[in-house]
């Protein structure tokens, strides 16, 4: 390369940014998506939770009686509350 006698200039500076600014601009992208998710949503309405599900696999297979499983059940949707 020629110069002529003027070096490069703000070549050089050009060539910088144009190196550290995608990175930079990858970098917000990549810590800004999360946060524009928001919270996770909650359950749907009307699907049982995790625990009644659970409670009523143990009835399925005849670990609990239909009583404990009742009194159970009521347990857990008290305190659901």
């Amino acid at each position: 390369m020629m110069y002529y006698g003027h070096g490069m200039g703000t070549g050089w500076l050009l060539m910088i940014l144009a190196i550290v600014l995608p990175v930079l601009a990858i970098a917000a992208g990549l810590i800004a998506v999360p946060l524009w998710r928001g919270p996770a949503q909650p359950p749907a309405a009307g699907r049982a939770p995790e625990a009644e599900l659970l409670l009523g696999d143990r009835f399925a297979r005849g670990e609990i009686d239909a009583e404990e499983y009742e009194q159970r059940l009521r347990t857990l949707r008290a305190t659901r509350g």
